[in-house]
């Protein structure tokens, strides 16, 4: 197998002048190989009052359910993401009704945008990183079983903004 750093190996971690981080810097033209933080995009999907969650057939997290969502691809926007992610996920059409919150997940350098959405149609079933997927009912979610601290995180959300619209998007929990 190749090494998957193999681009990088002419490159160096150094302060770049004018800079105060240290950064990867090629040794040969100065280029500097600026690592940023990725974005997962994702939403809260619900149908006749349910939730909808995939059970996660990849790793991390394996067997675990999540909301749909994962690293946004380049040339989409955040919603076109998330919207991607549901259909990836759980072969489901979505219709993106707002943004509901930012997290920032620092120690992973990851900002997760998290959408409100709706089903467009009851049609959904599993897709490639999924084991399955299913509607619950809220008191039903299997909370011992959700994948990420964010998956808590964004459904405590989404239930203190049911009903309401024009809020400013939640954030990190305290």
């Amino acid at each position: 197998m190749a090494n998957p750093n193999e681009h990088l190996k002419n490159f160096h971690r150094k302060v770049p002048e004018g800079d105060e981080r240290e950064r990867l810097v090629c040794r040969d033209c100065g280029f500097i190989a600026y690592e940023n933080p990725r974005i997962i995009a994702g939403a809260v999907v619900e149908h006749e009052g349910k939730i909808l969650l995939c059970r996660r057939a990849i790793y991390p997290q394996k067997g675990k359910w999540t909301i749909p969502a994962g690293f946004m691809e380049i040339g989409e926007t955040p919603a076109e993401g998330a919207a991607r992610e549901a259909y990836e996920e759980a072969t489901a059409q979505i219709e993106i009704r707002d943004l509901l919150a930012i997290y920032s997940v620092t120690h992973i350098s990851q900002v997760h945008m998290m959408f409100r959405a709706r089903l467009k149609s009851p049609e959904f079933s599993p897709g490639i990183e999924s084991l399955e997927v299913a509607l619950f009912d809220w008191d039903e979610i299997p909370r011992d079983d959700l994948a990420f601290p964010s998956v808590h995180w964004v459904l405590n959300h989404y239930r203190e903004a049911e009903g309401k619209s024009g809020f400013a998007p939640f954030t990190n929990p305290t």
